[in-house]
């Protein structure tokens, strides 16, 4: 369990946080925030959508729904304030820190150009579906060994299961 540090000192001390915004309000929230001279991050990706009068290309949030701010602990009402903001991300009402080498290392490759687009959150034993290669629409429990991932998929009938390789862009969550 992660106790939350609510000290005068972690008031005070510029920490990054996620902000849940209001469906498709990203963009618009981080304008808002810059106006507000709040130091926030909202990484986005490159992809073409097609409409009926053509095909444009257009940026999104690489996490739809949450945008970042480095800000004190104190500072969240002008953060809350802002129109699109539902509530900083934590746990029992207490906003959650996140480590700032990971904002600062996504940062940095999102502006040398590294790729990134949206993928559905996998956890290391949910249950997966298998999206393109041999084994396509089997189903199975996602597992980690010696740093890849694998996918055990079971017959039920003969009570068997084997262990397959794969990339996490092959699988999807089963809701």
């Amino acid at each position: 369990m992660v106790m939350a540090d609510t000290s005068a000192a972690h008031q005070l001390e510029a920490k990054w946080y996620a902000i849940y915004t209001r469906s498709r309000h990203e963009k618009t929230v981080a304008v808002q925030l810059g106006q507000r001279s709040v130091d926030c991050f909202l990484p986005l990706y490159d992809t073409i959508r097609k409409w009926k009068n053509g095909r444009f290309h257009v940026q999104l949030p690489l996490f739809p729904g949450y945008l970042f701010v480095r800000i004190a602990l104190r500072d969240r009402l002008n953060v809350l304030q802002v129109p699109g903001v539902v509530n900083l991300v934590g746990f029992n009402g207490v906003p959650a820190p996140l480590p700032h080498a990971d904002i600062e290392t996504l940062r940095d490759a999102l502006s040398k150009g590294a790729q990134a687009k949206p993928h559905p959150y996998l956890n290391v034993g949910s249950r997966v579906r298998i999206r393109s290669g041999p084994l396509e629409g089997m189903q199975g429990i996602l597992l980690r060994k010696k740093g890849y991932l694998r996918v055990v998929v079971s017959v039920d009938l003969i009570m068997r299961s084997i262990a397959v390789d794969v990339d996490t862009t092959e699988v999807e969550p089963i809701k």
